[in-house]
């Protein structure tokens, strides 16, 4: 229920109130993110010893789904799209689906909608299978374009 302050004509009451309430979250997930590709973006994942190096590249040569994500990160937030793709192409196309999906939580926050995900169980397995059928061909002789 909204209140009008009929001196000022201002909106008051629960409303206003509950809009900042409902955009903490959101707000909060943003500015965890932006500090982390602003960290990326000045600090260069190509020099050694700024970043720890993959426990499962280390250990078994094999490249995991995450592999190059950081060096694709600054890539992306310098410009260069195709180095972002060629370092991990998964990760860059998932820049832009995560700023969809934040932008659409932003909007439903504000209008005082819940962000609703139904994902059903094919959906999770499909991610699942993308991400190992990406881990498999960009371990494969034949994938090696998709290599960082």
């Amino acid at each position: 229920m909204r209140y009008v302050n009929a001196e000022s004509r201002t909106m008051t009451g629960p409303d206003t109130a509950s809009a900042a309430a409902r955009l903490a979250v959101p707000a909060g997930i943003m500015a965890a993110v932006a500090g982390a590709f602003a960290y990326v973006g000045a600090v260069d994942p190509n020099q050694p010893g700024h970043y720890p190096v993959c426990p499962l590249y280390r250990l078994t040569g094999v490249y995991c789904p995450g592999c190059g994500g950081l060096r694709s990160a600054h890539q992306f937030i310098h410009g260069d799209f195709l180095g972002a793709l060629h370092d991990n192409a998964l990760a860059a196309v998932g820049y832009p689906l995560f700023a969809v999906l934040w932008t659409v939580w932003v909007v439903r926050a504000a209008r005082g909608r819940p962000l609703r995900l139904a994902l059903a169980p094919a959906h999770l397995w499909a991610v699942g299978a993308l991400l190992l059928v990406f881990t498999v061909v960009r371990n494969l002789p034949f994938g090696g374009w998709l290599r960082p």
